[in-house]
């Protein structure tokens, strides 16, 4: 090559490519080669295999919640991104270079921890969370703060609907670091009311009363079927106890079934002459002295 420019005159030897150059570069090239093919493989297993059953898995925990798979989806694409480059590092023989990595993962990890402590036991929390098969979207939860219907799970946060319309937004390490109860949504669900009647009334009249009441309304189970006690006999009033089933309720249908149940008991004893909780009767014994000084 030869440059001219001002009178002066330059040349530099033209740079070719020949068998001797190319065999230097081979081993680099064969190396970036088994590389490349490490990360497509890997990728493919991850894409094709990894995520549409990570994400099958999401989907059946957790039904109609797009936010959570496509949150799901982007953490697995990201894991199987740097699984794959560590597994084209290793097929390529980079040994130094995954050692060297492994040190500054170890350390950028570390500090992440450190300053990012709380998000990312949410996040740890939001995956056992959602892999929790006793924890659905549209389940009825009690916690120590409160209660209600779970309307949204993230990785970050769940939202719960309370009965008055409310939607909290509670830190998943809240839900898994309490006792969480269920009170609806496991089958048959087990009802427990309980009848106070005065010590005059007839005993056996205002059980068939309750048997009754509890027997003609549809919504209650015909198995089991429903079963009334004496309970205790109370300072005041002998205390009855019925039980009864629903199938699978919410907690719009336990209210529900509650209130048809009690207008009919109120109903029945109201025509059948029982007292329902009658005005609690105490003796008072004293004396009373009156002041004639004046």
């Amino acid at each position: 090559m030869v440059l001219v420019g001002h009178g002066l005159v330059l040349s530099a030897p033209l740079v070719t490519l020949g068998p001797e150059a190319l065999a230097d570069y081979w081993p680099t090239l064969v190396r970036l080669a088994w590389f490349c093919a490490g990360v497509v493989v890997a990728l493919f297993v991850g894409v094709y295999l990894v995520e549409p059953l990570v994400t099958r898995v999401v989907r059946r925990r957790n039904r109609n919640n797009a936010t959570l798979e496509e949150a799901v989806s982007r953490y697995v694409q990201l894991v199987m991104l740097a699984v794959a480059v560590a597994v084209g590092a290793g097929v390529a023989g980079y040994s130094g270079f995954l050692t060297n990595s492994a040190l500054v993962i170890a350390a950028a990890t570390l500090a992440i921890g450190v300053a990012a402590q709380a998000l990312i036991g949410s996040l740890v929390s939001g995956i056992v969370l959602v892999l929790d098969p006793e924890f659905n979207i549209g389940d009825y939860i009690e916690w120590a703060d409160g209660e209600g219907t779970i309307r949204s799970i993230t990785l970050r946060v769940t939202r719960v609907q309370t009965p008055s319309g409310k939607l909290v937004t509670i830190p998943n390490t809240v839900l898994t670091s309490q006792s969480i109860t269920r009170p609806f949504g496991h089958g048959r669900y087990q009802i427990v009311d309980t009848v106070a009647i005065a010590y005059e009334d007839d005993v056996g009249e205002a059980l068939r009363q309750l048997q009754a009441a509890a027997d003609e309304l549809e919504t209650i189970l015909d198995a089991p079927s429903p079963r009334v006690y004496v309970d205790e006999f109370g300072s005041d009033a002998v205390v009855l106890r019925v039980h009864y089933w629903l199938d699978d309720p919410d907690r719009r249908d336990v209210f529900a079934v509650r209130s048809a149940f009690a207008r009919s008991v109120k109903s029945r004893f109201d025509a059948a002459g029982l007292t329902i909780a009658p005005p609690s009767k105490r003796e008072l014994l004293g004396r009373v002295d009156v002041d004639r000084s004046e």
